[in-house]
């Protein structure tokens, strides 16, 4: 009888604790710090002043250069009280990488951010209230692969804004979607549009409501996952990532090759021309 007891007092004692740990979870502030690099293009800093706009649990910093120290990134998470990061670094003032991490211990993921449009320039009809907090909804695609399951609770955890979070409203009234499309990750933002968009009135009771595009949008290349926040262990690759660098020096050889076929053909034509010389038409010398 006392070992059955003490076996039960365990097992009361082991869900107490995690009744504990799911609370304490639940009380956890999550913020988001967003940080720039330097040599940013106005694209990208309009791309940054977006997406702070439409999380109201981020808080924006001033731009660093942390390419050679990214525990910088975990520190000033820290201080600001952040347990995420977006990093937005800029290479060549024409590449844009979007680094996401959960600070100080990861995992941590980097994306190469591509087909970008900000809200200025799509000009959306849509529209919706600043501050207030977005429906998530995931393609069902990211649950056939581990490193995609992956991805799905870190955009979960730094897209998602937690109930009660600082500057949001108690209601939801726009969408995020992360599709993917050709081994991509597409985002797109749409407003929940109750009335009816020709004559403004409410919708009727049978009717549903629509989704109106307010922007922005982009798509993420996955480079890499790591175990650690800005660096450690691989956890998964993308076999199929290009570096722009490489595309750019392809690029570049194309029309090295072209150049050299034109100018090996210039040089071939000349030497045509003079093993085969056109032959002396006798009428030259008639109006002489």
């Amino acid at each position: 009888m006392a070992t059955l007891y003490k076996t039960a007092q365990s097992e009361y004692m082991d869900v107490d604790e995690l009744i504990d740990e799911k609370e304490r979870q639940s009380n956890i502030k999550h913020r988001v710090l967003m940080v720039a690099s330097r040599g940013s293009t106005y694209r990208h800093r309009h791309l940054l002043n977006d997406l702070e706009m439409l999380l109201p649990h981020s808080k924006k910093e001033a731009k660093i250069e942390a390419k050679k120290d990214m525990d910088l990134l975990n520190e000033m998470a820290e201080i600001q009280g952040c347990n995420n990061v977006f990093y937005f670094e800029t290479r060549k003032h024409t590449d844009l990488y979007l680094w996401i991490s959960r600070a100080p211990s990861g995992p941590s993921v980097k994306f190469q951010v591509q087909n970008l449009h900000t809200m200025d320039e799509l000009k959306m009809t849509g529209n919706c209230l600043k501050g207030s907090r977005p429906i998530l909804s995931f393609d069902a695609n990211f649950e056939t692969e581990p490193h995609l399951q992956l991805l799905k609770e870190i955009l979960t955890q730094t897209f998602g804004v937690p109930k009660g979070a600082r500057k949001s409203k108690p209601f939801f009234d726009h969408v995020f979607t992360f599709s993917i499309v050709d081994g991509r990750i597409w985002f797109r933002n749409y407003q929940i549009a109750e009335k009816d968009a020709e004559t403004g009135g409410d919708l009727g009771r049978n009717d549903k409501p629509t989704l109106i595009e307010i922007g922005p949008r982009f798509v993420l290349n996955t480079i890499r996952i790591f175990e650690g926040s800005f660096g450690g262990p691989t956890l998964y690759e993308n076999p199929d990532f290009v570096s722009p660098n490489v595309i750019r020096a392809n690029l570049r050889k194309s029309r090295a090759v072209k150049h050299v076929d034109r100018i090996n053909s210039a040089k071939e034509k000349e030497i045509r021309t003079a093993e085969n010389p056109l032959p002396k038409d006798p009428l030259n010398d008639v109006f002489d």
